[in-house]
């Protein structure tokens, strides 16, 4: 076998990027988000791509966040690996958007086995699987139980002591890794700084209460760059139960339709049974199933 030429592209070689088949669909999947060309490499054999990744961050970032597409030729994941080795940056995470119900089709599996183990001989184990959500029109806004108050709330200092709460007992794999790594605290703080990072306005925040005024949790109305999504939803532990994390999607859901979504995205964990339920009770299809895999102490390769 003839040795691997790494290629890191730039504006002139982007479009080399797209000669390789695509069997799960990401050219699809990622059509809304803009990679930065600089921040794509492909492995190449014989002149012919066997191999592909690319990397994102936000806008003003100087070093990606995430490794997002890996694409690799039947029988090339040592490829697919030394790609992601070989590459000048090391972000903690690797998350692949397959197909819904990529398991029952024996070549979507196929080609997702490929890169799952491509991903793990390059370091990346696996943290969780999620559903993704996408809300539209077409599948009726749901109904409000009107059990709970939402107002906004201007003091981070209130959102950041619910999320201490919230995170304190959690099913979110991401919140339990980031426990695990320096406690609650991280985990909020995480999470608040997300909510920062997304383009909508702060005035969306909402939190929620009962009538009688306790609070019960928060839901977050938000647009990332791909636009309208639920950014968050969490319910105290006193109050969990209830239900009443669906009371807050239906609220983000119209309250996100009132501000002209014409698609609302969502996500959970697979392992999240009870956010799960209330997706599928609040109108919302899977439409893609994600992998995500972490790198524990990555760090920038040089």
């Amino acid at each position: 076998m003839t040795d691997l030429v790494m290629r890191t592209l730039d504006a002139s070689s982007a479009h080399l990027f797209d000669t390789m088949p695509d069997p799960l669909a990401f050219a699809e999947r990622h059509r809304r988000v803009t990679f930065r060309p600089e921040w794509r490499r492909i492995a190449l054999r014989d002149g012919r791509t066997v191999a592909r990744a690319a990397w994102w961050g936000h806008a003003e970032d100087t070093e990606p966040l995430l490794v997002n597409w890996l694409d690799v030729a039947e029988g090339e994941e040592a490829a697919g690996a030394e790609l992601l080795r070989t590459a000048p940056w090391r972000p903690d995470e690797l998350e692949l958007d397959m197909p819904g119900g990529w398991r029952d089709d024996p070549r979507q599996r196929a080609a997702a086995e490929s890169r799952t183990a491509a991903a793990r001989m390059a370091g990346y184990t696996p943290l969780v699987e999620r559903f993704l959500y996408r809300w539209t029109p077409q599948h009726g806004l749901p109904e409000r139980p009107g059990r709970l108050v939402f107002t906004p709330e201007p003091d981070d200092a209130v959102f950041l002591g619910l999320l201490r709460r919230i995170h304190s007992v959690t099913l979110d794999a991401h919140a339990r890794r980031a426990i695990a790594e320096g406690g609650v605290e991280q985990a909020a703080q995480q999470e608040l700084d997300i909510f920062h990072w997304m383009p909508s306005p702060r005035s969306w925040w909402q939190i929620a209460r009962t009538r009688a005024g306790d609070p019960v949790g928060i839901h977050i109305p938000a647009r990332n760059p791909a636009g309208p999504c639920v950014g968050f939803i969490g319910v105290v532990p006193e109050h969990r139960g209830h239900g009443y994390a669906y009371d807050l999607l239906a609220e983000c859901t119209h309250f996100l339709s009132r501000e002209g979504a014409e698609f609302v995205a969502a996500a959970t964990d697979q392992s999240n049974f009870p956010m799960a339920a209330h997706f599928t009770t609040a109108g919302y299809p899977v439409v893609r199933e994600r992998l995500n895999f972490w790198a524990e102490g990555a760090g920038g390769a040089g």
